[in-house]
């Protein structure tokens, strides 16, 4: 394929905006499908239109159990509800694709009564050894066309037998097909390097490219948003467009997410799981903000802005074509200001949701509540939570720094401490008696009171150690300090 010099890409169209993201339940969501959904939801909000989900479930061999509703719990926790779907229903369902195959049989025995399409009897064995032969000789594999010669009346005659042919795309020889592709502009594809597309499989299940040009048409999609991979598939999606005389929609076709070293990411990486996001801790609204700025960028280059004024911002036409790079580093960045822009009692809470689903220590939420002042400016994920706070649920089992030679200076710290009573048992009191005897025994602070926070939690760094020791209360802490 050629890509001839870009020209300005379409507006937004006045009709009435429908968008979609049509994932096929193989898997666990991936945080590729949030990524475009992202864009498709903002879209359609934008223009007040609807966004739907479609499951495009035709790979039945490859379908998984509950995959499809992990995909809408995905929706749900990232906070881009659909308008129509499988689960809400709508105008123009079904949503589900193995619910639609007579109308993707009708259409396909509709391109071969037209002569765009034909039946192929060919059987996988002779398929496989067509494509060996084509790569022994450095052939482009592609199907020989061996079917498209049967004359009708053999036809009819395999077929009344009950053999169960597939049915083939009948692509035109010799001709340049331009395409375009609202990102990148105009593309040209050679139909002599293009395959005969299989559109209808022998069980009566559709392929992708039948499928999906159907059901884009009868549910009104109007702006198709899809990832880069799916370029190679333009000029089979503009011929059926052409052969059933239906508009094609404008495509925008977003870059492939890139990990740091550029490599593209993969179900390889943990981190392409929606679910690995979640059980990190990640914020919802941070991911947004973060999936929101790859491929794209706000008009006043700001880094952090909500969901309503990225929808109030954005629009398809101002996608990059450059693959962007996925950094986790920057996402945790920005996950931290959104834990720090969250009230106390907000930021409790959702600590505590996240605690009971992913945490195995138990933290009370009155206990959450005492230590979410002393740790949200340091938190740049909840799951460093634990990490920060796990002594108060806990004492020390290991420490971070050898204690023998500190064995008096502690024994005379836990004699300080000893003397307060249960009221006084404050921050402020302790860090002012603890200054004041260092001082008096010629220790200086910083060793001092690192022998102290070692010795209550193991730990060189730790949440403020005067509002740790009140938390502990006074009882806990001369036992971790005898």
């Amino acid at each position: 394929m050629t890509m001839p010099k870009k020209s300005r890409p379409h507006s937004s169209s006045t009709a009435v905006v429908r968008t979609r993201i049509a994932p096929s339940p193989t898997g666990m969501p991936h945080i590729g499908t949030l990524y475009q959904a992202l864009f498709d939801y903002a879209f359609a909000k934008r223009h007040k239109g609807s966004f739907l989900i479609r499951i495009e479930d035709t790979d039945q061999e490859r379908s998984v159990q509950g995959a499809e509703e992990a995909l809408y719990d995905a929706f749900d926790w990232l906070g881009i509800p659909e308008d129509e779907s499988p689960r809400k229903g709508g105008s123009v369902g079904p949503y589900r694709q193995s619910e639609r195959l007579d109308l993707y049989k009708q259409h396909a025995l509709e391109l071969v009564k037209k002569g765009h399409a034909y039946y192929c009897f060919c059987s996988k064995e002779r398929l496989e050894e067509v494509r060996k032969q084509q790569s022994a000789s450095k052939q482009v594999p592609m199907y020989d066309r061996h079917c498209l010669a049967l004359v009708s009346e053999e036809i009819q005659t395999r077929l009344d037998a009950g053999e169960k042919p597939v049915i083939r795309m009948k692509i035109p020889q010799g001709e340049k097909i331009v395409c375009r592709d609202e990102v990148r502009g105009d593309i040209v594809f050679d139909s002599n390097l293009i395959d005969d597309q299989v559109l209808l499989k022998s069980d009566g299940f559709p392929t992708y490219h039948l499928a999906v040009v159907v059901d884009d048409h009868f549910m009104k999609i109007s702006h198709i948003v899809r990832g880069e991979e799916w370029i190679s598939s333009l000029p089979k999606h503009k011929l059926l467009y052409d052969w059933f005389g239906w508009d094609m929609p404008p495509m925008y076709h977003t870059p492939l997410l890139r990990n740091p070293d550029k490599s593209k990411m993969s179900k390889r990486h943990g981190h392409t799981s929606v679910v690995w996001y979640q059980e990190h801790g990640i914020l919802p609204e941070a991911l947004r903000n973060f999936l929101a700025l790859l491929g794209w960028s706000h008009p006043k280059d700001a880094e952090i802005f909500s969901l309503d004024e990225f929808i109030s911002s954005f629009d398809l036409k101002d996608l990059k074509a450059v693959g962007p790079i996925f950094d986790p580093a920057k996402l945790e960045w920005m996950n931290g200001e959104y834990i720090r822009m969250l009230p106390v009692e907000e930021l409790a809470k959702r600590l505590q949701e996240y605690n009971e689903k992913f945490l195995k220590s138990v933290y009370s939420i009155e206990l959450i509540h005492k230590t979410v002042p002393l740790v949200q400016t340091r938190l740049k994920t909840f799951q460093e939570y634990d990490g920060y706070c796990h002594f108060f649920i806990e004492a020390p089992r290991s420490f971070e720094k050898d204690l023998t030679a500190e064995r008096d200076v502690i024994k005379s710290i836990a004699g300080v401490l000893e003397k307060f009573h249960e009221q006084e048992w404050q921050a402020e009191a302790l860090g002012t008696r603890l200054q004041t005897y260092a001082e008096k025994q010629n220790i200086p602070f910083k060793s001092f009171f690192m022998t102290l926070r070692v010795a209550l939690t193991g730990k060189k760094i730790t949440p403020p150690l005067n509002e740790s020791m009140e938390i502990l209360g006074k009882e806990e802490t001369l036992k971790r300090l005898k």
